[in-house]
């Protein structure tokens, strides 16, 4: 049985896009991966209701297992931007006491095996993209609940490895944040893969023409090998 990709497309926790669902579950099957797209909910719903949804959606695929002949034990959350945030926050808070009432949730069911964060939104410190905190969280969030839906500080020896790809140029969402991602993982001893690269503005997705919608700035072939280099990290996480 094969391992499985569940997909949590951006857009700055306001929408989800097109351009980083469907085209990447096609990459995912070609891969050999299972893939499943979560729309999940978006402004005006607040925290924690994404996190609730990407509970249940692994909740949903573990049920199904052996009828959709998936693996249960090799299932990675895949992010972009405001959906990196989201992923990251299943791969890092899991745990946390209130998704225990969720619907068919039992302690652990919901842990991504892997997660896969594209540009992710993961501060809410000096190098947040605000927008994003501001429709997860209000306009008016208290710096307590920001501090708290910062990943950098959620990171724990628990979690599943990661694999991480940013653009220093990305003038959305600043490299720092998988920086700072990066360094937490570090100093918890948690595997993960990172590659940072040099050009490329924000929301690149497969960085070919399929996703490039007529827009040549997102067409970047070096950038788009983070797909052979994300197969390559997930086929050894996973065999």
């Amino acid at each position: 049985s094969y391992g499985e990709i569940l997909i949590l497309p951006g857009v700055g926790y306001g929408f989800t896009s097109w351009r980083e669902a469907e085209p990447i579950a096609y990459w995912a099957n070609a891969s050999g991966y299972h893939a499943f797209i979560l729309h999940y909910s978006v402004a005006p719903n607040r925290h924690p209701q994404p996190l609730l949804d990407a509970t249940r959606a692994m909740c949903i695929i573990r049920d199904n297992a052996k009828k959709w002949k998936v693996d249960p034990s090799k299932i990675a959350v895949c992010g972009f931007s405001a959906g990196g945030h989201a992923a990251g926050a299943l791969a890092t808070m899991y745990d946390e006491p209130y998704l225990l009432d969720i619907q068919g949730m039992e302690k652990g069911k919901n842990r991504p095996n892997a997660a896969i964060l594209s540009y992710p939104v993961i501060t809410g410190g000096e190098k947040a993209h605000r927008g994003s905190f501001d429709n997860l969280l209000g306009e008016n969030a208290d710096s307590d609940m920001i501090r708290y839906l910062s990943l950098e500080n959620r990171v724990h020896e628990n979690m599943p490895p990661v694999f991480l790809w940013h653009t220093v140029s990305d003038s959305s969402v600043p490299v720092e944040n998988s920086l700072l991602f990066a360094n937490a993982l570090t100093k918890h001893k948690v595997p993960f893969e990172m590659h940072i690269y040099p050009e490329g503005p924000h929301g690149l997705s497969l960085a070919n023409r399929q996703t490039a919608e007529q827009n040549p700035s997102l067409i970047n072939p070096h950038v788009g090998t983070w797909t052979t280099l994300c197969k390559q990290w997930l086929d050894e996480i996973f065999a």
